[in-house]
């Protein structure tokens, strides 16, 4: 059996980082993922997904990361029950994050991505490594 969920979005907020009564890290943020096609008037529609990290993964999120951030998150689906205020018995889904990659630079622009991410704000990437003269092109 496989429960494995791959997401790409911005941060709707800074995490939010709690502990548990043992003591261990827990971290949540929601995740705005826009969806692959657009609406009969053009438009793009976006889910917003709960992410939860634990342990170091949540402190590093809590940390580094802030509301408009990109992110890659690994993880897996989880449904779980819960009472609410009024006793009312629900059910939320949300994604337990195994992995976060962070895909860009902080906007005050101070500090890299953690894990020395490749990718920059201005879309440069790895092809401003690579030096090439047109004329070695084949097409």
């Amino acid at each position: 059996m496989l429960n494995k969920i791959i997401l790409i979005g911005r941060l709707t907020q800074d995490p939010e980082l709690r502990h548990t009564p043992s003591g261990a890290a827990v971290a949540s943020f929601t995740l705005a993922v826009d969806r692959s096609f657009t609406t009969k008037q053009g438009e793009r529609e976006t889910d917003f997904i709960n992410i939860v990290a634990w342990q170091k993964l949540a402190e590093n999120c809590s940390n580094h990361l802030g509301k408009g951030r990109l992110v890659a998150v690994d993880g897996r689906l989880q449904i779980r029950s819960y009472d609410d205020n009024q006793g009312i018995r629900r059910k939320t889904a949300e994604v337990v994050a195994n992995d976060v990659r962070f895909l860009d630079w902080p906007k005050d622009g101070r500090e890299t991505p953690p894990g020395g991410g490749s990718s920059t704000s201005s879309g440069e990437g790895f092809a401003s490594e690579i030096s090439f003269n047109e004329k070695d092109i084949p097409f």
